[in-house]
C-alpha cells in the first residue's frame, strides 16, 4: 500500500491519490477569434491525464483579465464564453472520476510575451497584438518592456477580477481553484522586494508586500463555496541575494493557512533573471519541506519528480502531502498507472474500462523518460 496512491481530503473534496497534474500552459487559443477560449487541444491535452490515473488535473494559468495573460495565445476565465468551454473539459475530467482545478492568475509584468516556440522572445509589440503591462512598480523584467505600477484603483480591481474569476471558476464546476502566486508572475512580484520598490501599504514590510495575495485569498475565499479547497502556488525563493526566500515562505504560509488556504504548492524562482537555481531531481523538496513541517500546513511538492519510487520517498518522508508532475507527464501521460504497477499498488488505480485488456502489458517506469518542456 503506497502513499502515493493513498487519497487525500481537503475540506469536502477528496483525491483518489496524491499524483496531480502541475499547471502547464499550451499557448495554445485563439487570439484572435476567441481569445482566453480553451480549445479541443485542452481537452485532449487535459483528458488525457485523466485518461491516465491523476488524482487531480490543474488546468495551465488562467488569466483573470486579458492583460493577465502570459502571451496572446493563454486561455483565461473573465467572460462566459471562457467559463462554458472549461466546463465542457471538466465535465470530461469529471466523467473520468478526477478531481478538476483552475489555476488563476495574472502575469503582470511578465506578460504580453511570445510563446516559447516563436522566433521572437520578449515582450510583443502593440502592433502585433500585444499591450501594456502592469506591476508594483516600473521595473522591468530583464529586456521585457516596463510596466506600468498599479495605483490603488487597479490593485482593487484586480482584487475584484481574481474573484469574478473564481465565481466564473464554480460555475464551470471545477473542484478547486489555485492561486497563482509563483514564478514572477503579479502576486509573486508584490510578495518580492526584488521587483517590489512602493512606499505606500503594498511596499516595504513583509506585512506589506504580502498584502495584495491575502487580499486576494480573502476575495476568493468570500465567493468559492467553502466546502471547495482553495491551493496557493508561491515560489518558496527568488534564488537571488536580497530577494524573496524561504524563510519569507513558511512565514506567508502560516499567514495563507489562517485566510483559508487548504494547501501550499511549493515551487520556486521565475521572479528575477539573475535567479541561480540548483537544478537536480527533486531540487525544490527540501523548501516544500520546510515549509510543511515549520508552518504546519499541507504543502504539495513540484520540479524534477521523476520517478515512482523518488515521489514516494516525496510524501514518506513528510515532506509533502501530495507530488505534482510536469514533465514526466507531458512525456507519459499514463505515468499514474505505471507507477501503480512499479509501486505495486495497482487495486487503488483502476484503469478505464476501454483500456483494462492493456493492464497486463503496463511497463512498471524505471527510468526518466525522454525530457519535454513545459
Amino acid at each position: 500500500m503506497s502513499r502515493l496512491f493513498e487519497p487525500i481530503t481537503l475540506r469536502g473534496t477528496t483525491f483518489p491519490n496524491r499524483v496531480w497534474v502541475s499547471p502547464m500552459c499550451q499557448y495554445s487559443c485563439d487570439p484572435e477569434q476567441a481569445p482566453g477560449v480553451p480549445t479541443d487541444w485542452h481537452l485532449v491535452h487535459l483528458g488525457g491525464f485523466a485518461l491516465g490515473g491523476a488524482g487531480l488535473v490543474l488546468t495551465e494559468a488562467a488569466a483573470v483579465v486579458p492583460e493577465g495573460r502570459i502571451s496572446p495565445q493563454d486561455t483565461g476565465l473573465w467572460n462566459d464564453e471562457q467559463t462554458a468551454a472549461w466546463a465542457r473539459i471538466v465535465d470530461f475530467l469529471h466523467g473520468q472520476g478526477v478531481a478538476a482545478g483552475v489555476q488563476l492568475a495574472h502575469a503582470g509584468r511578465k506578460a504580453s510575451t511570445h510563446r516559447p516556440w516563436d522566433e521572437r522572445s520578449g515582450s510583443v509589440p502593440a502592433a502585433e497584438g500585444g499591450w501594456g503591462t502592469v506591476g508594483p512598480s516600473a521595473l522591468p523584467y530583464g529586456d521585457f518592456a516596463a510596466p506600468r505600477a498599479l495605483d490603488a484603483d487597479g490593485i482593487a480591481a484586480v482584487v475584484r477580477a481574481f474573484a469574478d474569476a473564481a465565481r466564473r471558476a464554480d460555475a464551470a464546476g471545477f473542484d478547486v481553484v489555485e492561486l497563482h502566486a509563483a514564478h514572477g508572475y503579479l502576486l509573486h512580484q508584490f510578495l518580492s522586494p526584488l521587483s517590489n520598490q512602493r512606499t505606500d501599504e503594498h511596499g516595504g514590510s513583509f506585512e506589506n508586500r504580502s498584502r495584495l495575495l491575502l487580499e486576494v485569498l480573502d476575495a476568493v475565499r468570500g465567493v468559492w463555496p467553502q466546502d471547495k479547497p482553495v491551493l496557493v502556488r508561491i515560489s518558496t525563493s527568488d534564488w537571488v541575494e536580497g530577494g524573496w526566500d524561504v524563510e519569507d515562505s513558511v512565514r506567508l504560509a502560516r499567514e495563507l493557512a489562517a485566510h483559508g488556504a487548504d494547501l501550499v504548492d511549493a515551487s520556486s524562482g521565475g521572479n528575477d533573471p539573475r535567479q541561480q537555481i540548483p537544478v537536480g531531481p527533486g531540487y525544490q523538496v527540501p523548501n516544500a519541506g520546510r515549509v510543511k513541517r515549520e508552518a504546519g500546513v499541507p504543502v504539495g511538492a513540484v520540479g524534477l519528480i521523476l520517478e515512482p519510487a523518488q515521489a514516494e520517498q516525496v510524501l514518506v518522508s513528510g515532506d509533502a502531502d501530495a507530488v505534482l508532475l510536469a514533465r514526466p507527464l507531458l512525456s507519459d501521460p499514463r505515468w499514474p498507472q505505471r507507477a501503480a504497477v512499479a509501486l505495486h499498488d495497482t487495486a487503488r488505480l483502476p484503469w478505464p474500462a476501454q483500456y483494462v485488456r492493456a493492464t497486463r502489458d503496463a511497463v512498471p517506469l524505471s527510468r526518466p523518460r525522454a525530457a519535454a518542456t513545459s
